[in-house]
């Protein structure tokens, strides 16, 4: 299986399928993420889809879902 790392251009990640929240606006501010082989995830930014790429495993998005389910992220924006 390939290694894939981080900043790698989402355009080479071929053969995956990119999601994105429907509470995306219809200007695409939004992040898409994609379950990768092996099962990591990569996320992109929706504005620059051949853009760098950024790669977490399974246990960092569990975290990350966790901290933002939890609130812990609530002051990041207004």
């Amino acid at each position: 299986m390939q290694h894939i790392d981080n900043g790698v251009p989402a355009g080479s990640l071929t053969g995956v399928t990119w999601k994105k929240s429907h509470h995306s606006n219809p200007s695409g501010n939004c992040v898409e993420m994609a379950l990768l082989p092996g099962g990591d995830v990569a996320v992109r930014n929706s504005r620059h889809p051949d853009g760098p790429a950024l790669v977490y495993t399974e246990a960092e998005v569990r975290a990350f879902l966790a901290g933002v389910r939890d609130g812990d992220f609530d002051g990041m924006v207004g």
